[in-house]
C-alpha cells in the first residue's frame, strides 16, 4: 500500500498552485471544475513522480485554519534530498516572504528539517 495523494482546501487556488509549481517543481494537471458544486481542483505531482497533492477550492470554503496547534492533519513534509538543499530551500522561501518557524536543525528524533508557513498558513516541513 501507499498513499496516493493528500488534499487540501485553499482560498486562492491559483496562488497555491503557483507556490508549489515555483518552489517545489510540481507539475500541474489542467483545472477541473464542477459547475454544479463550484469545486475547482488541480492535482500537483512532485518531481519524483510518486507524491501528489490535490489542491481544491469551493465557494463555501472562505477561511483558512486559524490555529497551528490543533487536532487533525498539521503539516506536509517534502524531502528535498540533502542538508544543503534543506538550507537552500529554506533561504529561498524566506526570501520570497514565507516565515520559517523552526530550523534548519536536527530534531530530537534525528531528522534534519526546517518548517515554513506557506500560503494561507499551511505548514510545510522541508527535510532531507
Amino acid at each position: 500500500m501507499r498513499i496516493d495523494h493528500i488534499a487540501l482546501y485553499c482560498i486562492d487556488l491559483e496562488a497555491m498552485r503557483s507556490f508549489f509549481v515555483r518552489h517545489f517543481g510540481c507539475k500541474s494537471n489542467a483545472l477541473y471544475h464542477n459547475p454544479r458544486t463550484g469545486l475547482r481542483t488541480y492535482i500537483l505531482t512532485l518531481p519524483d513522480g510518486e507524491a501528489r497533492i490535490e489542491i481544491m477550492a469551493r465557494p463555501e470554503v472562505t477561511e483558512p485554519a486559524a490555529e497551528q496547534m490543533r487536532a487533525g492533519y498539521i503539516h506536509l513534509s517534502i524531502a528535498v534530498g540533502s542538508r544543503q538543499a534543506v538550507e537552500g530551500k529554506t533561504r529561498e522561501l524566506g526570501a520570497a516572504g514565507y516565515a520559517c518557524i523552526s530550523g534548519p536543525r536536527v530534531t530530537g528524533d534525528g531528522y534534519y528539517e526546517s518548517c515554513i508557513v506557506g500560503p494561507e498558513g499551511i505548514l510545510i516541513e522541508i527535510t532531507v
